[in-house]
């Protein structure tokens, strides 16, 4: 246990029934030590126990863990840190991960829309959307994110767009004019305009 790490994670709200405030190389290195299984990781995952959700999310085998359970394990999600390692550690390197991230940005409740832009903001790292239509529907749901969402859902939209446009001119220039400031925007509007043409200078 970290004591200090884990008081500090509690006084700035990080809320779980029990935190030992270990770090994620930590967590990494127990998990090596185990071999990946299916009910070891479900196991771990009932308990609310901060380590027992990481490792959870780390001892699942990817080739078992279907969009199902992907739906019912984000139900459970109750921390912004736990939904960014769901997202990180296993979500990002299964065969649905684009089409679960396009279906997390459409709902409202709980960490969905917030774990979507974040599993998108991963997998811009690797390449573009696989079917062009996921673009329409991305630019619609990261400008109502922007606009109108909980502050971390705005982080992560932010962060799915700006890892986009960082990809190409074409895509930044894009963006650009998606997110354009008209006369009379909201001056958080023309901040995230200034945020996006500051991010995408060098390849414009």
């Amino acid at each position: 246990m970290n004591g200090v790490t884990s008081t500090s994670m509690r006084q700035k709200g990080v809320g779980y029934k029990i935190n030992f405030g270990v770090s994620l190389p930590q967590l990494k290195t127990i998990a090596a030590t185990h071999t990946p299984d299916r009910i070891l990781a479900e196991t771990l995952w009932k308990e609310d126990v901060r380590e027992m959700k990481i490792l959870a999310v780390l001892l699942y085998p990817q080739s078992e863990f279907d969009e199902a359970r992907a739906d019912a394990w984000a139900v459970d999600i109750a921390d912004p840190e736990i939904a960014g390692h769901f997202c990180f550690l296993l979500l990002q390197h299964l065969s649905f991960s684009e089409e679960l991230a396009m279906r997390w940005i459409r709902r409202r409740e709980g960490f969905f829309r917030q774990m979507g832009f974040l599993l998108l903001a991963h997998l811009f790292r690797y390449g573009d959307f696989s079917r062009k239509e996921h673009l329409i529907l991305f630019s619609e749901e990261a400008k109502v994110a922007v606009r109108t969402g909980t502050l971390p859902e705005k982080q992560a939209a932010a962060a799915a767009v700006k890892r986009y446009g960082s990809q190409s001119k074409e895509q930044a220039l894009f963006l650009l004019d998606l997110f354009k400031a008209g006369e009379g925007s909201p001056e958080e509007w023309q901040e995230f305009q200034e945020e996006l043409e500051f991010e995408f200078d060098y390849s414009l």
